[in-house]
């Protein structure tokens, strides 16, 4: 149990249940006794005051290529300070980031809002991102480092499973919320089988903050058993195209075994059937993961084929967009800070 009281901070979403209290930071709602810890186990009743037990303690610190997120449409080229924190509200048993997201609170280190500003500064970092474990347990922390951010001209980022309640989503905007990355780890079955969630909640916060106008790709980590099915991958893309919009990329991303799951790693031509399919759904930017090399990391102009965004791994090799557009048909390329340059 966390000792020190520079973690503890109030939290900013919550209310009255009878003599309980009950937690709104994200979609599970608990409702918690006197000392009771949430789902996710960094918030807790105290006194009849529910508290956050992860308030700037940093698990996790890294300046991170923004493409690692992955956002391949939103400033490319540049590099996120990234910090994570502790545990998750998801049940995935195949975490690729276990050690920390499965891991109750512990003491880590701790960086107020204006110490990892100043960090993101001094490391010329053109934005920041809250990502490795579920950003969305860090939200009162995060909402105060995204104002700053926003004041000094940096971007703010999420990688999120997108399980937030609607009304921390619409503090992270209002704070300066510019693009996510939302992991979509299959349909409702799956869903609700892995990671103990309604997959809807996802898709809705995916559409809220997609009207609000921040920048969203969505992720698939294809595991084979679980979401690798021609049924399951193409209602998703059918999704992203009639929710979300053609333009949205897509990135299908191989798994590997680890944590508590040991199915064996997504083969290479099972990521290239999911992205034909996406393409074949009518998606016009479709991503393979973890597959450094593959000619599908690439960004190509979906009306004429032009390779405008080269990329090896988490390296943006040449841009040749101009202007937002492609240099050979004039098409409009959506994303946010297109005129990346390699690093």
């Amino acid at each position: 149990m966390i000792q020190s009281s520079q973690f503890l901070h109030p939290a900013r979403l919550w209310e009255p249940a009878s003599d309980r209290v009950r937690c709104l930071t994200c979609e599970r709602r608990c409702v918690l006794g006197e000392a009771q810890r949430g789902w996710c186990r960094t918030r807790e009743n105290r006194k009849g005051q529910l508290v956050t037990l992860i308030y700037g303690n940093v698990s996790s610190l890294s300046a991170n290529p923004i493409e690692k997120k992955p956002l391949f449409h939103f400033y490319p080229g540049s590099v996120a300070l990234t910090a994570g924190s502790w545990s998750c509200n998801f049940d995935c048993p195949w975490c690729q980031n276990w050690d920390i997201s499965k891991s109750p609170p512990r003491p880590g280190r701790f960086m107020s809002p204006q110490e990892f500003i100043a960090q993101t500064v001094r490391s010329r970092c053109r934005g920041i991102s809250i990502s490795f474990n579920e950003p969305t347990l860090s939200l009162e922390w995060s909402l105060e480092v995204f104002e700053l951010a926003r004041a000094q001209g940096l971007y703010n980022t999420f990688v999120t499973n997108g399980y937030m309640a609607p009304e921390a989503l619409q503090l992270l905007i209002r704070a300066g919320l510019n693009a996510m990355n939302v992991d979509l780890k299959g349909d409702a079955g799956a869903v609700r089988r892995y990671c103990q969630a309604d997959v809807e909640a996802v898709w809705r916060n995916c559409r809220a903050a997609k009207e609000a106008g921040v920048w969203i790709e969505i992720t698939t980590l294809v595991i084979p058993g679980v979401n690798d099915q021609e049924e399951t991958l193409r209602s998703i893309a059918c999704r992203i195209r009639e929710e979300l919009g053609a333009e949205t990329p897509w990135h299908v991303s191989g798994y590997y075994p680890a944590y508590r799951f040991t199915a064996p790693p997504t083969p290479v031509h099972t990521l290239e059937w999911a992205h034909e399919i996406g393409r074949e759904e009518g998606l016009e930017f479709v991503y393979l993961g973890n597959v450094p090399g593959h000619h599908c990391e690439n960004t190509y102009c979906p009306q004429c084929g032009e390779l405008l965004l080269r990329r090896h791994g988490l390296g943006m090799m040449e841009c040749r967009i101009r202007g937002g557009k492609c240099p050979g048909c004039g098409y409009s390329i959506p994303g946010v800070g297109l005129e990346g340059s390699p690093r």
